[in-house]
């Protein structure tokens, strides 16, 4: 978040200066409400999060570009990505939203003369990302566009409006069943359980990414680890369906998905019932977490009453 800003913030200096159809679509006048209202946001900043997340982007670039890279030796100044990180995140003033209005108000003038550490990396590194991006649009997301368009128009032709739209902010139903699967000779079953949470983490020995925040392990001895935790089924939901409610026969609301497996990538272009599924987030364990983990009974009560 702490990079976003900065990034953001030194690109709107460059941007405003441009005219507004040569600007980057997201410093257009018809986005500059929405823009400023995230780069000025109020919201609390984790700074220990801060860190983490900054750290694994220099270590994912350091092994990307290897450490002797120049980019790289500019970015890290001869330390580790952790230590970079901490400097970083601990010396900047852009946590406080006053002083990122103080910046953005003031134009290329306060960028170019601004000495905080977090503005200074990424005027370091602005000229190698607007060049990554550029190839990214041009190569990548121009191809994308364009292809969707040819394949829409072939699926129109073949299927007419037998094909419910995609992310249109429309109604959409998907039909689909729990379900599990088979993946490298081992059978993945359908649903996973708040104790399977504990035992994995245990598995890894609590290390990044299965870190089991302290509060869950205060608790464990109250929850039931045999509740339900996440559940997969063969609703195929390429397209947006992200924090969508998962509703059974009945009408009853038994999860939210929220994600797919690795398998249902290719969804835009394939799908095959045998191993792609998309995850829900099981109601029970929403219910057995609210309860004996954050004492949330009165919002539990409120969502069950009915």
């Amino acid at each position: 978040m702490l990079f976003g800003y900065a990034r953001t913030l030194v690109r709107l200096a460059e941007e405003s200066e441009k005219p507004n159809a040569q600007r980057l679509t997201e410093f257009t006048d018809a986005r500059r409400a929405s823009l400023e209202l995230g780069l000025y946001s109020t919201a609390p900043i984790h700074q220990d999060f801060e860190k983490l997340k900054l750290t694994n982007s220099l270590e994912f670039m350091q092994s990307v570009y290897g450490p002797n890279h120049p980019l790289v030796q500019r970015v890290l100044e001869g330390k580790t990505p952790e230590a970079r990180a901490a400097e970083l995140i601990e010396g900047t003033k852009l946590k406080d939203p006053e002083y990122r209005k103080q910046l953005g108000g003031g134009g290329r003038k306060a960028i170019e003369d601004s000495q905080d550490p977090m503005i200074e990396l990424a005027r370091s590194v602005d000229k190698e990302a607007r060049e990554a991006r550029k190839r990214y649009e041009d190569e990548v997301l121009s191809v994308e566009r364009t292809s969707y368009g040819k394949i829409a128009r072939a699926l129109f032709e073949t299927e007419g409006t037998k094909l419910y739209p995609d992310a249109t902010f429309t109604l959409r139903l998907s039909y689909g069943a729990v379900k599990g699967y088979w993946e490298n000779g081992k059978f993945v079953p359908p649903f996973t359980t708040l104790g399977g949470l504990h035992t994995r983490a245990a598995k890894f020995k609590y290390k990044f990414p299965y870190v089991v925040p302290p509060l869950w392990t205060e608790r464990r001895p109250m929850v039931n680890l045999k509740t339900p935790f996440n559940f997969v089924s063969t609703n195929d939901i390429v397209g947006g369906n992200s924090g969508s409610p998962t509703i059974n026969k009945r009408g009853e609301l038994v999860g939210l998905i929220f994600d797919g497996n690795i398998q249902s990538l290719v969804g835009n272009f394939d799908y095959d019932e045998s191993v792609n599924r998309s995850i829900s987030v099981d109601v029970r364990g929403m219910w057995e977490v609210l309860r004996k983990i954050f004492d949330a009974n009165e919002i539990v009560e409120e969502l069950t009453k009915a």
